[in-house]
């Protein structure tokens, strides 16, 4: 806009007057520029300054028609903008026939674009049978000019999402969800992921996925239009509030409404500035918010916001326009305020008093033929970055329904801000409806605060249990008996403490408990004893503990040590081609990679004595570090500061022990040695250097990085030939 401000400034000191084209042009393109940054009043008064000046310089000989009708529209587009939706009409109605009589071509994309926006304001205003057969006729142009090779496909996307929008408001969610789509798959192929209109065409198929019930599949689509729109706009901008609202309905779909809450009055807030007041967008925004409100049990407030909803659709609209908007507004408003009333009558008191806390929403029995064996996982994710990449590997066996997290929970202290990093993880991998609890310290002292790393999804949520053993619990007890999983990639604390508080639980319903660690020699004594392996050592207490109760009440346990992680090592490249997906997770875990082996390595150059080595094993020296990150045995006088260009192998620890947790997969990729301890089976992979416990390292390395892949694609809805 600054750069069309100084060609208008400059023009006007001119001497000589320069034509009215030359004039007119950069004023259009700068009122343009003021309605996209939001900026109505500004953008008003230069538009229709402009159109004023060419109606009383054009004469009916001298009409230059094609900027009449750019002017005309430009200040249709804006009056669309603030929902004054019959003079943006009006002023269409006027360019259109102009621009069909000047066109003669059936593929016009200047053409298709006028036509397109004169469906945008009837679509807006209501009229949603006229906006879609003009869309219709926008995107036969639009296709006749991508099939004489006039323009690319991407010019077809435009139509793919204006008409998906109509057709969503005419509620063919899966038809909407198609055109949507369509465009998303070519802003995709053509367009850098940061750009706008792919955060446009997220935000869309994240909407019609939430019409059609599957808000989770919506949320990682979401929460990357948000994050875009951010980093584009700004966090005052109303397209970064609509991504929010959208963001908002798929969190609400999914029953975590305290969540849609909180998006839901940020988004608010965002409009209530950015918009003129009373503005007509704001309506879908203030229902969604009284929808959320009435789930939450705030029904006054929900009232309100209904009342309040109404009134701007009858200061904006006419009787008839939008009148499924207002007829929905008035039922809820008479429901609740029936509802209020009841209470009122009944002399409740807790008509609000469910708006401070989320609800305990109580957990349905698992359909384990469906959705695979149940499983609860104690993690100490932010650490290293494969406790993240183990719920990614999660995440893609869940799609398969081979496993059904039906809990996470964090330990080892900082054990919130771990919980604040699953959660988010979770969401943007799609499984927004698996419940976080927040764990113990996993025996570190109170007064040590461990490292947890950054990223920008790391969310505070309402919806984390502040009780993970009391959510473990309530998830055990939903489980048939000895059907769950016990899946520790951390410190033994809280299974100990399970075992110690509710015995008969476990005993009843875990049926194997599987351990990222490691044990002594099998042939050390008649049972298995913990080594000093990291989760081990966090709490060597905890983990004795462990050991011997699962070995006395015959429940079978199965260890992973770092061995068949040694046996298993990825190359670097692999994280750089996960980025490539451009998955928030998949980008972050990249750049932390970098930096957590510069940590560990200067970690491993302390003395062993060294307390900033924190709970790293004595054995993890430089030699150490050498041979199982650099293969070799030599530290190089060469090396500078940063230790990652000379790494050529990385070990993935806990997403192999996700993949032992499936039948299939261990009997392909592991080989165990067995330990019966009280006639149970305890099975431990990895007993030495020279034994692994890996079947073939390149067909397990190529199964846990198609399952990454996966993960990133499908919940991004990308195809993975794009990137692979």
């Amino acid at each position: 806009s600054k750069m069309y401000e100084e060609a208008i400034d400059f023009q006007a000191k001119m001497t000589e007057q320069p034509p009215l084209r030359s004039r007119m042009i950069p004023t259009i393109n700068l009122g343009t520029c003021l309605r996209e940054l939001a900026r109505y009043k500004e953008a008003e008064a230069v538009l229709t300054r402009c159109l004023n000046e060419a109606q009383s310089e054009f004469s009916d000989i001298t009409l230059d028609e094609h900027l009449y009708v750019r002017a005309l529209t430009a200040l249709a587009a804006l009056y669309q903008a603030q929902s004054k939706y019959e003079a943006a009409r009006k002023l269409y109605e006027k360019a259109v026939p102009i621009a069909r009589n000047i066109q003669e071509s059936k593929s016009s994309l200047w053409l298709a674009g006028n036509i397109a926006g004169y469906a945008e304001t009837l679509r807006k205003s209501g009229d949603l049978p006229q906006a879609e057969s003009h869309h219709r006729e926008a995107l036969e142009i639009r296709t006749r000019a991508v099939q004489e090779k006039s323009c690319t496909e991407l010019e077809l996307a435009v139509s793919y999402t204006q008409l998906g929008c109509t057709l969503a408001g005419m509620r063919q969610y899966e038809d909407a969800y198609e055109q949507h789509h369509r465009a998303l798959a070519l802003r995709y192929r053509y367009l850098d992921f940061s750009h706008g209109l792919v955060s446009e065409s997220l935000n869309y198929c994240a909407e019609s996925l939430c019409a059609l019930g599957r808000g989770g599949e919506g949320i990682p689509l979401a929460l990357h239009a948000v994050e875009i729109r951010k980093l584009i706009f700004g966090t005052s901008h109303p397209a970064y509030a609509h991504a929010l609202s959208v963001l908002a309905s798929c969190y609400h779909a999914v029953g975590r409404s305290f969540d849609a809450r909180d998006c839901l009055e940020k988004c608010l807030e965002i409009c209530e500035v950015a918009f003129q007041k009373n503005h007509a967008n704001i309506i879908p925004n203030l229902m969604n918010y009284g929808n959320v409100l009435r789930s939450t049990g705030d029904l006054v407030k929900a009232r309100i916001v209904y009342q309040r909803a109404i009134t701007i659709h009858q200061l904006n609209f006419k009787r008839g326009q939008q009148a499924s908007q207002l007829e929905k507004c008035k039922t809820e408003l008479e429901d609740l305020s029936r509802k209020i009333e009841l209470l009122e009558s009944s002399a409740s008191s807790a008509t609000n008093n469910l708006s401070h806390a989320p609800l305990k929403v109580p957990f349905a029995p698992p359909d384990i033929e469906d959705r695979g064996t149940p499983v609860i996982v104690f993690t100490d994710i932010g650490r290293d970055v494969d406790d993240e990449l183990a719920l990614v590997v999660m995440s893609s066996l869940r799609r398969m329904h081979l496993l059904n997290p039906i809990a996470v929970i964090t330990t080892l202290c900082p054990e919130e801000s771990r919980a604040h990093l699953a959660r988010g993880t979770l969401d943007a991998i799609g499984m927004a409806d698996v419940p976080v609890g927040v764990g113990s310290s996993g025996g570190v002292d109170s007064d040590v605060e461990l490292e947890v790393y950054g990223a920008d999804y790391s969310r505070a949520s309402p919806c984390i249990h502040e009780d993970g053993m009391g959510l473990v619990y309530r998830a055990l007890e939903s489980v048939p008996p000895k059907s769950a999983q016990i899946l520790c990639i951390a410190s033994l604390s809280d299974v100990a403490t399970l075992i110690r508080e509710r015995e008969e639980l476990f005993t009843t319903k875990v049926k194997e408990v599987i351990l990222m660690g490691g044990v002594v020699s099998l042939e050390a004594g008649e049972a298995l004893i913990p080594d000093s392996a990291y989760n081990n050592n966090c709490d060597v207490s905890a983990a004795r503990f462990v050991y011997k109760k699962c070995q006395e009440l015959g429940v079978p346990t199965a260890t992973l040590s770092r061995w068949a992680a040694y046996g298993c090592p990825i190359p670097p490249q692999l994280l750089d081609e996960i980025a490539k997906s451009e998955h928030m997770v998949a980008t972050n875990v990249r750049g932390v990679s970098k930096l957590s082996i510069d940590q560990l390595w200067n970690k491993v150059i302390l003395h062993p004595a060294d307390p900033r080595r924190e709970k790293l094993p004595s054995r993890c020296d430089i030699n150490w570090f050498c041979r199982t990150f650099m293969g070799t045995t030599e530290v190089s006088k060469d090396w500078t500061s940063s230790i990652w260009s000379h790494v050529k192998k990385l070990n993935m620890y806990d997403p192999l022990a996700v993949l032992l947790c499936v039948p299939a997969y261990r009997s392909t990729h592991f080989k165990w040695k067995t330990k019966i301890v009280n006639g149970v089976q305890h099975i431990v992979v990895g007993t030495s250097e020279l034994d692994t416990g890996i079947c073939n390292r390149l067909s397990l390395y190529h199964e846990y990085a198609t399952l990454f892949l996966t993960a990133f694609t499908e919940s991004l809805h990308k195809e993975k030939s794009s990137f692979l």
